[in-house]
């Protein structure tokens, strides 16, 4: 299925029903389908082919949500562009994925400005909301597809490239088929709770639909439901429209999750419209993932992949939170879910040998799921797939009932007077600690251990706790070897555009 595709399934199940949703404002289906064949034809009207490249540069928006569906239409690949990046990595990207043409808003009018000359392949500039001397408005761009009608096929299936983070090197532009997409969106539908039809779902998107919060929009369209969509990120408005607009599904990572457990507003919040609450991005704490199934509801669901397998690799719908007699499932809580119907997933060691249930490893998978490769970097699509298998990065081990446990990124275990500690599981100990907001745990060099395991904590408001009654605490759960020998207390912890702890700047910082 092409993206447009998803878009055109929902609207055969009603043009007149609600789309999307912002500011007050409702587009329908017909409406929505109407705006993207502009957006098709105008995209060709500029010269723009099937397989050609296109970026969107923009916070969570409507019309340039639209515009995703209008380049799939096309037959081009949509791009999509972190707006939190920086402008010189954001020209890296738009040079590796030699995109043709820059759809972005006025607010990053400023960046688009500072590396639009070292891009030569960027032959047209569109700005959504405003009229700039150097960029086509956004009526005149619409006004260049004239009356012709744009529907292409695929080009070769290749649906989006998205690109990782360069803290380890150049980045790299992740190519994710149609048919990665279609198991992505499969696996959502069959995984997690649904209305009944004819009832449809509604889908608060607050967390960038740049990433996770884009893509599950698509099993949504495909259900004929509605998106409501959030421009900033704001917890008070985020309860607030899950009452005002009966919301169905959402999701958010667990730092936004944990702000939302803290809300004075949660407490007299309605969400009894909520049937499917999604995390995940980062690990969450088994501790606050508990108050979350009691203060929230029953309804927390768990979903794990990464860019390169997106969302499902592994899943935990409501349901799998608890034991058969109704009790929280607390064993289960700090497991990633089981892998999802469609994936395998293996345990695997160094050279390449697959482990049995229970010894730890490297997670790697086969599946539809997979990317296609890496654009333009056969070495690193090679790296990727060794051994006949998608090398996830992550470092995990299978349980007894085959829930998946992912205990650390590969690059983040700390090796303490010759031990492997991973730093997940430090840091479920510490946010056990009821002062303890968010942590990172990482490893420091030491003479004596090789590494020693650092923690650098936030806390929650008014809190206060010493270094060593830290280091008690987490003893006495996870032994002497784990705790941690290092305590630190920060303001804030460093975060990356998307929310997760930049433990690479916590080291250079200690360091």
């Amino acid at each position: 299925m092409r993206l447009v595709d998803y878009l055109d399934k929902g609207a055969s199940l009603g043009g007149d029903a609600p789309c999307l949703v912002c500011d007050g404002r409702t587009w329908t289906y017909d409406e929505v389908r109407d705006l993207a064949g502009r957006v098709a034809s105008a995209l060709a009207g500029r010269g723009v082919r099937p397989g050609d490249k296109v970026a969107i540069l923009s916070s969570n928006d409507p019309v340039a949500f639209t515009c995703v569906f209008g380049i799939s239409r096309a037959g081009a690949v949509w791009c999509p562009i972190n707006p939190r990046n920086e402008a010189a990595e954001n020209r890296e990207l738009l040079d590796l994925f030699e995109c043709t043409t820059l759809i972005f808003q006025a607010s990053y009018a400023g960046l688009v400005d500072q590396v639009r000359g070292d891009l030569p392949d960027v032959t047209t500039l569109v700005c959504l909301d405003a009229d700039l001397d150097w960029a086509l408005g956004w009526d005149d761009f619409l006004a260049v597809g004239g009356d012709q009608v744009v529907d292409h096929p695929a080009d070769d299936d290749l649906a989006m490239i998205v690109g990782t983070g360069g803290t380890t090197g150049r980045p790299k532009g992740v190519m994710l088929t149609g048919t990665n997409l279609e198991t992505m969106t499969a696996l959502t539908l069959i995984g997690y709770p649904w209305p009944e039809r004819p009832d449809r779902p509604t889908y608060l998107a607050l967390a960038p639909l740049t990433h996770a919060a884009g893509v599950l929009c698509f099993p949504v369209l495909a259900s004929g439901g509605a998106i409501v969509v959030m421009r900033t990120p704001d917890v008070g408005g985020f309860l607030a429209a899950i009452a005002e607009h009966r919301v169905t599904h959402t999701f958010l990572p667990p730092t936004l999750i944990y702000m939302v457990l803290d809300h004075p507003d949660l407490a007299t919040t309605d969400l009894s419209s909520l049937q499917c609450f999604w995390y995940g991005a980062a690990p969450m704490s088994s501790r606050r993932l508990e108050e979350a199934l009691t203060r929230i509801g029953p309804v927390m669901a768990q979903l794990f992949g990464q860019t390169e397998a997106p969302m499902m690799i592994s899943t935990m719908a409501p349901r799998d939170h608890f034991r058969a007699d109704g009790s929280v499932a607390l064993e289960r809580l700090s497991s990633a879910g089981r892998p999802a119907p469609l994936v395998t997933v293996s345990i695997m060691a160094g050279d390449g040998t697959l482990l049995p249930d229970g010894e730890r490893g490297e997670i790697v998978v086969r599946s539809s799921l997979v990317m296609r490769g890496y654009y333009k970097n056969p070495e690193a699509t090679a790296e990727a797939a060794a051994h006949g298998w998608h090398h996830t990065g992550d470092i995990g081990y299978l349980d007894a009932e085959g829930f998946l446990h992912v205990v650390d990124r590969a690059k983040d275990m700390v090796i303490t007077g010759g031990f492997n500690v991973y730093s997940t599981e430090v840091e479920q100990a510490l946010m056990a600690h009821p002062a303890v907001a968010d942590c990172a745990v990482i490893g420091l060099p030491d003479e004596k251990w090789g590494e020693r395991v650092t923690a650098v904590l936030q806390l929650r408001p008014g809190q206060q706790v010493s270094p060593e009654e830290v280091r008690a605490f987490a003893k006495e759960r996870i032994g002497s070897v784990k705790a941690p020998k290092q305590v630190e207390v920060w303001a804030d912890l460093p975060r990356s555009k998307v929310g997760k702890v930049l433990k690479t700047a916590i080291k250079e910082q200690l360091a």
